[in-house]
């Protein structure tokens, strides 16, 4: 095996998130090395990484334990060779969001509510993510075409609530975030901003005083969901960074998505919720993976996910136990399973 860089994965990191977020690693090989695995005992698929690149910051990169091909984390973002199966039941879009497209850059599938594809890239490809073949050049509107989403927002005054999802909408710049958010603002029946972001985990760098100050100046109530799966994902940087947030006033959610040889076993729940509450963030829900093509390998039953449930409601006080649901097109509202 190849001697890794020195520079591959510094102790070092920049301080600033747009130099880290300018550095991932993208290159399978420059990832085995560093974790010292070879690639003759799990392949990438190039198929794969042609359609849904690998992408890796390297502060995730420096959690994931050299020499296991079964770290929790590498698995997330590995693109495994389990990837190419075929499977008729799964699909691109099994959620039929370009059904609820109703203008670029907004989805409208739930009464009160609307998503906004704040921004179309991400930090790190999750092999799960149900919206890897999502079209996001159709979907991220420069400013003067998001003026026919918040035009389509101010309209519906049954609309309380805007969520900035992605890609990730804190891989955008402050400028642009901030005018986003203060246009929302600015809508007067608008009661409630909630922001989904998986950057305070995978590269907590982001939390900064000028992104605290943007979203401590908003008028709405802002809501954070983080996503993290798994306890090792958490430092005491993401420690530093979900304080911060709490600090400043905003509700702090995460989500999980329950993962076959991630996160499939009660221990690994019970020590991320645990980690997570001790800086106040609270778990909302612990999602069944979306039937999307190319995901399979990561799938576990609704029989283990409410097994899982069960288990956790016996350990834990109910404010630590998240809901079990699905995601399925056409319903009003997620499909609880536990």
């Amino acid at each position: 095996m190849t001697t890794p860089a020195l520079s591959l994965i510094k102790s070092d990191l920049p301080e600033k998130w747009q130099e880290i977020l300018a550095d991932l690693i993208t290159d399978p090989k420059e990832l085995l090395d560093f974790l010292e695995l070879d690639e003759a005992d799990n392949p990438f698929s190039c198929k794969a990484i042609t359609q849904f690149p690998l992408i890796v910051p390297r502060p995730f990169a420096a959690r994931i334990e050299k020499g296991n091909w079964n770290d929790p984390l590498l698995l997330q973002v590995w693109p495994d060779l389990a990837e190419e199966a075929s499977d008729p039941l799964r699909s691109t879009d099994p959620l039929q969001e370009l059904n609820f497209n109703n203008e670029p850059g907004l989805l409208h599938k739930y009464r009160g509510r609307v998503l906004l594809t704040a921004a179309p890239h991400c930090a790190i490809h999750c092999r799960y993510c149900f919206r890897r073949h999502f079209d996001y050049d159709a979907n991220t509107p420069g400013r003067a075409r998001w003026t026919e989403a918040l035009d389509y927002i101010a309209q519906d005054r049954t609309i309380e609530e805007v969520i900035l999802s992605g890609g990730d909408p804190l891989a955008a710049a402050d400028g642009y975030l901030q005018w986003l958010l203060n246009e929302l603002d600015s809508i007067f029946h608008l009661r409630t901003v909630r922001i989904h972001t998986r950057l305070p985990i995978v590269i907590p760098q982001r939390v900064t005083t000028e992104l605290r100050a943007i979203l401590k100046n908003l008028r709405c109530q802002v809501v954070i969901v983080v996503h993290s799966n798994h306890r090792n994902e958490l430092d005491n940087r993401v420690f530093k960074a979900l304080s911060d947030l709490a600090d400043d006033g905003h509700v702090l959610l995460n989500q999980s998505v329950l993962l076959k040889g991630v996160n499939d076993n009660a221990a690994s729940l019970i020590a991320l919720n645990k980690a997570l509450f001790s800086q106040r963030v609270l778990p909302y829900y612990l999602h069944l993976p979306d039937a999307v093509t190319g995901t399979g390998h990561f799938d576990v039953s609704d029989a283990k996910g409410r097994q899982l449930i069960d288990e956790l409601r016996n350990q834990l006080p109910g404010y630590l136990v998240p809901t079990l649901v699905r995601e399925e097109s056409g319903k009003q509202s997620k499909t609880r399973i536990a």
